[in-house]
């Protein structure tokens, strides 16, 4: 058996995390790949955190492409072998005219959840402007979600499955920077890495509008490290990479944003 209450110590998602643990325990005891719904990021973050500290059970997560937030686990025995093909996914076109009436992010996710689908069941949406969208989800629904998403906004669109190969994804731009600061503070790094000033970034960051590693973080004197991703809603993400201690006792610190 799992040590259930030990994993499940300061889990924020513990429902979910419990429920990831009973596949584990079914996967230990029938020999097959479990595979869980499509987790978000700090899900995900929990779920591999809690795994790195097991030994009878290993996990591979995909989400259809290397950048995907919103990723499938699968998980069996130490014995089995695990690989991207291990997780079941589909694609959708959801093609129409949106060249009169944009559609974002948003209303293609509300037309999708409007037919009776629940957001576990779906992966990320990639807009493609005035062409529609493309949708990774749980294979079971495509022939459902083909008969039923006929219309986003007010535009008719076609749903219908295509290949993984065919995701038009577009590689994120990114650019490296270093900084040297007196700090491994929150508002510190980030107004560094946003190319911000710190009173902005502290309003940010004081109004909730910043996460580290997918948590809200309301301390601007929150101590950041090696790894830690931050991001800022709608302006992008930064992962802080090495760091290193200067001879006056200050933090050189690699960082990549990505745009």
């Amino acid at each position: 058996m799992l040590p259930r209450e030990e994993l499940l110590k300061g889990v924020e998602n513990r429902e979910q995390m419990a429920h990831i643990l009973d596949l584990a325990d079914r996967a230990i005891k029938t020999w097959e790949v479990a595979v869980t719904d499509f987790l978000s990021p700090i899900e995900l973050m929990e779920t591999q955190t809690a795994f790195n500290r097991l030994t009878e059970v290993h996990l591979v997560a995909f989400g259809g492409y290397p950048q995907a937030e919103r990723q499938r686990v699968a998980i069996a025995r130490v014995d089995l072998p695990l690989d991207a093909t291990s997780v079941p996914l589909a694609t959708l076109e959801i093609a129409g005219n949106f060249l009169f009436d944009s559609a974002s992010h948003r209303d293609f996710l509300g037309s999708i959840l409007g037919t009776g689908i629940v957001r576990e069941k779906v992966g990320d949406i990639i807009v493609l402007g005035e062409r529609g969208a493309q949708a990774i989800v749980s294979p079971d629904l495509v022939e459902f979600l083909e008969m039923s998403l006929t219309q986003v906004r007010s535009v008719p669109v076609k749903t219908q499955r295509i290949e993984l190969g065919e995701l038009k994804i577009r590689e994120p731009k990114k650019k490296e920077l270093t900084t040297v600061e007196a700090s491994m503070r929150l508002d510190a790094i980030a107004s560094a890495g946003f190319g911000m000033s710190r009173s902005k970034m502290a309003d940010l960051i004081n109004s909730g509008d910043v996460r580290v590693n997918w948590k809200d973080i309301s301390q601007t004197s929150y101590q950041v490290k090696p790894n830690d991703l931050i991001a800022i809603r709608g302006k992008g993400r930064l992962e802080v990479g090495e760091v290193q201690v200067t001879k006056k006792e200050r933090y050189r610190i690699q960082l990549t944003r990505y745009l």
